[in-house]
């Protein structure tokens, strides 16, 4: 099992849709796009942005189940992404290239950015998209995002650095064909493609969204296989080469799963409240060596604060998790097998146009560290330590 299996995962961007708005945890003021002359091809919108951070943890772990390095202490480059899109005329296109370390769960040691960890290398999102006039449906084809989770994956849109571990579980960037619709209170989208970047076309994902009013919003959400990834196809990759990653080492219940979830968006004057619940269960399959059903569920409440006429903001957000394994030791969704904890994570942030610093501190403390074996899994090259906590110290340039 790779440790660092979800560094990389996220949400990315489908331009055409409204419902962009709704995955992002806009804590700061987003890369303000440089309109650019295309000429024959219109206006075009150019991003990005870079960043980067040191990171402490109070615990490192050689025990085989927790992902974690033995060092205590460094600093990364986080992402470095530069995005060119087309948003007006019945074709339109985005693409979007760089590296994408992305944020990185609660629980887990940051890692080195790669280009590496997906099939298009430093491709992180390509599409067309045909938005026909006078109507409300768009139709997107290509490198997209997951519909999955509140949480993004591009860490400058998130009011935290860390993210839960519901985030950690969900499918991200795959190919595929996403069909958006947009009328009145009414937002929804459908993806078909290769859940987890296989390369295998058998992954549903469904996004549905109502808005109330101006201050509250519901949205439900679903992803699953519709047939069976085999083993030997390869995904996403912690460890810095998208080929050396097979579904099997990853974790087959992943792509081999039934996702549900919703989150409701309330909004009073700067401050914005989410909570949001997530159910993942992957049935027993011999040929994926599934002995037996296994399942995850997770419950998180964001928060975030603006503080009127000045640069900062304040992110935070807490969290709780369980699952529940197989026989197999070797089988878990976030951290060790049947793993059960709660965590909270803060973070000040401070922005001044296009420049921003931020610090965060999460904790984490596993409820249940003990395997199916009896083996603890907790943190520490023991594995009975039961807590950790992890600080962030994060600046960057959007545009």
């Amino acid at each position: 099992m790779i440790t660092m299996r979800r560094q990389l995962l996220g949400l990315g961007f489908v331009a055409a849709s409204s419902l962009l708005a709704l995955h992002a945890a806009q804590a700061m003021s987003g890369p303000t796009a440089i309109t650019i002359d295309g000429g024959p091809l219109g206006s075009l919108a150019l991003s990005g942005g870079v960043d980067g951070y040191g990171y402490y943890l109070t615990e490192t772990n050689n025990n085989g189940y927790l992902p974690y390095s033995n060092k205590s202490n460094g600093a990364y480059v986080g992402s470095g992404l530069v995005e060119l899109q087309k948003t007006s005329g019945v074709l339109q296109f985005t693409l979007e290239v760089g590296s994408n370390g992305g944020p990185f769960a609660l629980g887990t040691a940051p890692s080195q950015t790669s280009i590496s960890n997906l099939s298009t290398g430093p491709l992180y999102a390509g599409y067309i998209t045909i938005a026909p006039p006078n109507t409300p449906i768009t139709v997107s084809v290509g490198q997209m995002g997951s519909l999955e989770g509140y949480e993004s994956g591009v860490d400058w849109n998130n009011a935290n650095q860390f993210v839960t571990g519901l985030w950690y579980v969900e499918n991200a960037q795959a190919r595929g064909v996403q069909v958006n619709y947009s009328q009145g209170p009414v937002s929804a989208s459908v993806q078909f493609g290769d859940g987890y970047d296989t390369g295998v076309f058998n992954f549903l994902q469904a996004l549905g969204s109502y808005a109330f009013n101006a201050n509250n919003t519901l949205s439900v959400f679903y992803a699953g296989n519709l047939g069976r990834t085999g083993l030997n196809a390869h995904t996403y990759a912690g460890t810095g080469n998208y080929n050396n990653t097979s579904v099997g080492a990853y974790g087959s219940y992943f792509d081999n799963s039934q996702m549900v979830g919703a989150y409701y968006s309330y909004t009073n004057g700067n401050l914005n409240v989410v909570p949001e619940v997530q159910y993942q269960i992957a049935k027993a399959d011999a040929k994926l060596n599934q002995m037996k059903a296994t399942s995850n569920f997770g419950a998180a409440v964001f928060g975030d604060y603006t503080f009127a006429n000045t640069p900062y903001s304040l992110g935070g957000w807490a969290e709780y998790f369980t699952s529940h394994t197989s026989s197999m030791d070797s089988s878990f969704w976030y951290l060790a097998p049947d793993a059960e904890a709660v965590g909270f994570s803060a973070t000040p942030t401070w922005q001044y146009k296009d420049l921003f610093a931020r610090v965060d501190v999460g904790y984490l403390y596993m409820l249940n560290k003990t395997l199916p074996s009896g083996i603890k899994s907790g943190f520490g090259n023991s594995g009975n330590d039961s807590g950790i906590f992890q600080s962030t110290l994060e600046a960057g340039l959007l545009f």
